[in-house]
């Protein structure tokens, strides 16, 4: 049967990079973000390998409807790619908006944890993958960075869940890029990064035989 991914943060940048790299090495995807436009476009390019499923990533309910629909429409859930993700505009915390704050760790973290939380049952079943978009702000520290300290929890509960899952034969895998070039930053950066670039490596950690787990990817721009 062929193996089914469920992303979320699908809809641009990595998310939908990656969206289209497992396409083409042979998965099913299923596609979560809240642009209904964007994700019916790519659901569209990429063919009867890929459901669009709108949503918030930071609603519990939301998410294991997705993720039960995307088990019953593909048979099996075998990956999650816990991708959402963003950052704020003042990054110290003197400065900073605790609004901005509240909305970034209930993406950055708690999505991550409904993600991982109501996948597992799933994920059992078919001895599958959790791989989640960290960074090298998670390594790093940082000058007054909120986002920076989400990241470092990203990384802390990744280590933290594949020990969890290796108890059943799962496996989790974070993967850790400097600076991208996405829609993150409000210059383009041709010469960073490339979204391909990390959905590669997204795609080479599942790719890995079951006794191998690749637990982080670091990659960091050549220039």
């Amino acid at each position: 049967m062929t193996k089914t991914l469920f992303i979320t943060g699908a809809s641009t940048g990595i998310g939908e990079a990656t969206a289209r790299v497992a396409a083409e090495a042979g998965w099913n995807v299923a596609l979560v973000a809240r642009s209904e436009d964007k994700l019916e476009k790519l659901a569209g390019e990429i063919g009867d390998a890929a459901l669009a499923i709108p949503g918030d990533a930071t609603d519990r309910d939301f998410i294991k409807t997705a993720l039960d629909r995307t088990a019953s429409k593909f048979g099996q859930l075998d990956a999650v790619f816990a991708n959402a993700g963003m950052g704020v505009e003042k990054p110290g915390v003197e400065n900073g908006d605790p609004q901005q704050w509240h909305d970034m760790i209930h993406l950055n973290i708690l999505a991550v944890l409904y993600a991982a939380h109501e996948a597992i049952p799933h994920l059992k079943k078919t001895k599958g993958h959790f791989v989640v978009t960290g960074s090298k702000a998670g390594r790093d520290h940082m000058k007054g960075s909120i986002y920076s300290a989400t990241k470092w929890f990203v990384h802390g509960f990744a280590g933290n869940l594949a020990e969890e899952m290796r108890e059943w034969g799962g496996r989790c895998t974070v993967i850790s890029p400097g600076m991208v070039d996405t829609a993150f930053f409000d210059e383009p950066k041709p010469t960073k990064i490339q979204p391909e670039d990390v959905a590669n490596a997204v795609v080479f950690a599942l790719d890995q035989p079951e006794t191998a787990s690749v637990r982080e990817i670091h990659i960091m721009p050549n220039d």
